[in-house]
C-alpha cells in the first residue's frame, strides 16, 4: 500500500489527508480536510476514489468532503450522521484502507465521534495521537480544552488504543504533524504519559 500526503502542500489551514493505494488500485482517502486543491490532488495519485473514512467531523477535517463526493462518488464511513455518509461504523468494526484491514478504534476526548484506524502495520490516528505538533516534538496528543473535550476521556482512549495495537506497528499517520515511520508504540506511550500529566498543552507564555 502506497500512502500520498494529499495536503502536505496546502497553504490554509488544514488537517492531513492521506489517500491510499492498494496494490490492487483501489483508493481509500482517510479525511478529506479543508483545503480547495485536495480533489486537484488526489487526481495526481489516482483516478477515482472508493471509499473515504473519517476519523471525526471538525471541520478542519471534513469541509472538503462534499467535494470529494462530488468528484468521485465513494463510500463514505464515520461514526456520527453526516449528508454524505453512506454507512456507519463502530468501534470494533473493520474498515478496508488501501488494500488493507484497519481494525476502527472509538478514540474520543478530542471529539466526541473520534474513531482511530490501526492495521498489523500502520496507524490512522486522527488528532487523538500525534507525533509532533506546536506543543511536542514527539509524542502529543490533542487538545482538549475546549467545549465538549475531555483530557480524562482522551487518556482512556490512548489506552485503548495501545491495548488494541499491534506491538510492530511502523507507519503512522496523524491528523497533524509529521509522518511517523519507526516504533509508534513509543510515540504513543509517549503521548499517553504526557496526556496524564494534567498541564495544559498550550500554557501562557
Amino acid at each position: 500500500m502506497e500512502v500520498h500526503h494529499v495536503t502536505e502542500d496546502a497553504e490554509t489551514f488544514t488537517c492531513n489527508a492521506f489517500l491510499a493505494v492498494g496494490e490492487d488500485g483501489t483508493a481509500t482517502l482517510v479525511d478529506a480536510g479543508a483545503w480547495d486543491g485536495v480533489v486537484d490532488e488526489i487526481r495526481r495519485h489516482a483516478d477515482d476514489v472508493d471509499s473515504v473514512v473519517v476519523t471525526h467531523q471538525h471541520g478542519d477535517h471534513v469541509d472538503r468532503l462534499e467535494a470529494v463526493v462530488e468528484a468521485f462518488d465513494p463510500d463514505v464511513y464515520a461514526y456520527d450522521d453526516h449528508p454524505t455518509r453512506t454507512d456507519a461504523i463502530e468501534d470494533g468494526d473493520t474498515v478496508t484502507i488501501g488494500d488493507e484491514a484497519f481494525d476502527v478504534v472509538y478514540t474520543p476526548g478530542h471529539a466526541d465521534d473520534h474513531v482511530s484506524f490501526v492495521s498489523d502495520s500502520s496507524l490512522f490516528s486522527g488528532d487523538v495521537v500525534v507525533h509532533d505538533d506546536g506543543a511536542f516534538d514527539y509524542g502529543s496528543f490533542g487538545r482538549t480544552d475546549m467545549a465538549g473535550q475531555s483530557r480524562e476521556r482522551l487518556i482512556e482512549s490512548i489506552e485503548d488504543l495501545l491495548e488494541r495495537m499491534p506491538a510492530d506497528v511502523e507507519h503512522m499517520y496523524a491528523g497533524h504533524g509529521g509522518v511517523f515511520h519507526g516504533d509508534v508504540r513509543d510515540v504513543v506511550e509517549t503521548a499517553l504519559e504526557r496526556a496524564e500529566k494534567r498541564e495544559p498543552k498550550y500554557p501562557d507564555d
